[in-house]
């Protein structure tokens, strides 16, 4: 099994930047839609989805241990 095993200094950078991903993908797969003038639903749960993803993710990161 790999881990990655991050520093401190490491692992807050990587924490600040998951929801900024989270939020990359709920505008390109949720939002952007509206620009092209057609809706998917499939297309918006998958952002959505992977905005919850990124998020908790941010979440267990920042809860690492110390």
């Amino acid at each position: 099994m790999l881990t990655l095993v991050f520093k401190r200094a490491q692992r807050a950078v990587f924490v600040d930047k998951l929801p900024d991903a989270a939020n990359l993908a709920l505008a390109a797969l949720v939002f952007g839609q509206f620009l092209e003038g057609t809706f998917s639903t499939p297309l918006a749960l998958l952002g959505f989805g992977a905005w919850v993803f990124f998020g908790a993710a941010a979440v267990i990161f920042a809860g690492g241990t110390e």
